[in-house]
């Protein structure tokens, strides 16, 4: 398969981007197609109509969910996950949201709760703030050669985002970092093409 990250053809990562929900589909994961649509579309409202910004533990819970259906399943880091007290959520993501648009505070902040990396982290941020924050995906990590080899790490994080915003920035004002991040998802063909 040509590498996305490769093509200059905006045309080319509209086709791979107007895939993303076909291929979230094609994963044959019962949950997915619905997770998926509630982080897409409800939990950015959400979260964004609180004052100040926060999420919930259920909220986390089901983002992990989202993101674990979506890549690799670590059930341990689920309990973790769910394991947080509300409280300690609530005020907790409020201040990694508050820190927004630091390049790496809020991921940083938000990793501090129990089972949450930076991915899961990045997940978050990336729904609030999409036009800055990249999802960290490892299958999309995989195919973005300036960060070096992929580490669940800050660092690794801070270099995959800026790749990932310059890279939407070179697309046109209309891409996000999070539209950049969802086609190259969808041109591996997501966890399938990963195992193909």
């Amino acid at each position: 398969m040509q590498s996305l990250w490769t093509s200059s053809s905006v045309q080319q990562w509209r086709e791979a981007l107007a895939r993303y929900e076909d291929v979230i589909d094609a994963q044959g994961i019962a949950r997915l197609p619905d997770l998926d649509r509630w982080y897409r579309t409800e939990l950015p409202d959400l979260v964004r109509a609180r004052r100040p910004a926060h999420a919930t533990l259920p909220e986390l819970v089901r983002l992990t969910e989202w993101k674990m259906a979506r890549g690799v399943w670590r059930a341990p880091n689920l309990v973790l996950v769910r394991g947080n007290a509300p409280a300690v959520v609530v005020s907790t993501s409020g201040a990694a949201l508050a820190a927004m648009p630091h390049a790496t505070a809020p991921i940083s902040t938000l990793a501090k709760l129990d089972g949450v990396g930076p991915a899961t982290a990045s997940a978050l941020a990336a729904a609030v703030a999409p036009d800055i924050y990249p999802f960290f995906d490892e299958l999309v990590a995989a195919q973005v050669p300036t960060p070096g080899k992929v580490a669940w790490t800050l660092g690794y994080y801070a270099r995959y985002a800026e790749s990932i915003r310059g890279r939407a920035t070179e697309l046109g004002t209309s891409w996000s970092p999070v539209q950049v991040e969802r086609a190259l998802w969808a041109h591996a063909g997501g966890k399938q093409g990963a195992a193909a």
